[in-house]
């Protein structure tokens, strides 16, 4: 079907209405659906007593019903941001007290029920707990001509308190993190995270200008992970050893300064390994190590002060280096032959990584890994 065509975008139309299938296993189901019983439990077994030393005068319920949807939202979604506790306790009790106020101002029900969720929401946007239930609390308090005040601290606030103390103990007992922070530092990029820095997406959230049932934080994870699957996936099996250039220049521990400064040049590479007798990596030197070896960050006079720097002294004992492995860096990330690619894709991205060696059998060095190889391998299977 040609795409754009009026049947197209009407069966697109179609799906828009239909549910989409949940990414959660039957294991998860069961641990949420459990927790939110358990939760109503509690929260309706200490209200009922509760309740109980009121005075029968107030004859207030000892439970409410959009306590349920809240459940769903702490024990279902424990990372959304609409049921953290602060969104539990503070909309539900919020809306409790609008729904009140409208119910006490409004004769008409219908009018008393529009404006008590129209203003309970945007008093939830206002005092940052935004929470789905609190609407129903605005129009359960509103429609029925709740009056007394006292219904905002028992049962909605009492009930509330109740539902997160015991979704923060299952919560946490079953491997979910409850309460979920909504503005976590950053964490360390795992492998495969994505180019974007936090700047870019407080940039994309703003423009987007809606809210997620999401914390920002598991938003860039997922982001992450999705990019890193991505790679994997136009990488296929490729190994460090199908794209990395064999048979690299290398230099031993001893070799004399301008000997290796020379292969710099004439090789056009910017890093050479440093290798033992066995050809194991004990370290490597980098056109870097010799600009901050010979004092270049001073620019009048630096062509001289590196000529005098890898020229031989000739002296047996001195402060002067020599030698390579006097200016080498020793500190060196390798990596095997047969490691997935993919996986090292981040040091090149924002790891600041120009070259990595590859070792094989023994630890032996095989080849060398630049940008350009891995360049070169994206754009293959682009």
């Amino acid at each position: 079907m040609r795409q754009g065509s009026p049947r197209a975008e009407g069966d697109a139309g179609w799906r828009a209405w239909l549910p989409a299938r949940l990414q959660v296993d039957a294991a998860e189901r069961v641990r949420a659906a459990c927790g939110a019983a358990l939760g109503i439990l509690v929260a309706a077994l200490l209200s009922r007593v509760a309740a109980g030393s009121l005075p029968a005068s107030l004859a207030l319920p000892w439970m409410v019903a959009p306590l349920g949807a809240s459940a769903v939202l702490v024990f279902a979604v424990p990372a959304s941001p609409l049921a953290q506790p602060w969104a539990v306790v503070g909309g539900n009790t919020v809306a409790a007290l609008v729904g009140i106020a409208c119910a006490l101002t409004v004769p008409d029900p219908a009018w008393a029920a529009a404006l008590a969720v129209g203003l309970a929401i945007g008093a939830m946007f206002t005092l940052r707990c935004l929470h789905p239930p609190g609407g129903a609390m605005a129009l359960l308090t509103a429609i029925g001509g709740v009056s007394h005040v006292g219904f905002a601290l028992f049962p909605a606030a009492i009930n509330s308190l109740l539902l997160v103390a015991a979704g923060v103990a299952y919560n946490r007992a079953t491997g979910r993190r409850y309460p979920h922070a909504q503005q976590a530092a950053a964490a360390p990029s795992p492998a495969g995270a994505p180019g974007f820095s936090d700047a870019d997406l407080d940039t994309v959230l703003e423009r987007y200008n809606q809210v997620l049932d999401l914390p920002r934080d598991d938003l860039a994870a997922l982001l992450a992970a999705a990019e890193g699957e991505a790679y994997r996936r136009r990488l296929g099996v490729l190994r460090c050893g199908d794209v990395m250039s064999p048979e690299p220049v290398t230099v031993s521990f001893g070799t004399p300064l301008h000997e290796a400064w020379a292969l710099l040049r004439e090789r056009r590479i910017k890093a050479l390994p440093v290798v033992d007798r066995a050809k194991r990596v004990v370290g490597i030197v980098t056109l870097a190590d010799f600009l901050r070896h010979a004092d270049l960050d001073l620019h009048d006079g630096w062509s001289q002060r590196l000529r005098a720097f890898i020229r031989p002294s000739g002296a047996t004992h001195g402060a002067k280096a020599e030698v390579v492995g006097q200016i080498m860096t020793r500190q060196v990330r390798v990596a095997s032959a047969e490691r997935p690619l993919a996986e090292l894709l981040p040091l090149f991205a924002q790891g600041g990584h120009h070259h990595i060696p590859i070792v094989g059998a023994e630890a032996r060095l095989v080849g060398m890994l630049t940008q350009s190889d891995v360049v070169s391998s994206l754009l293959r299977s682009g």
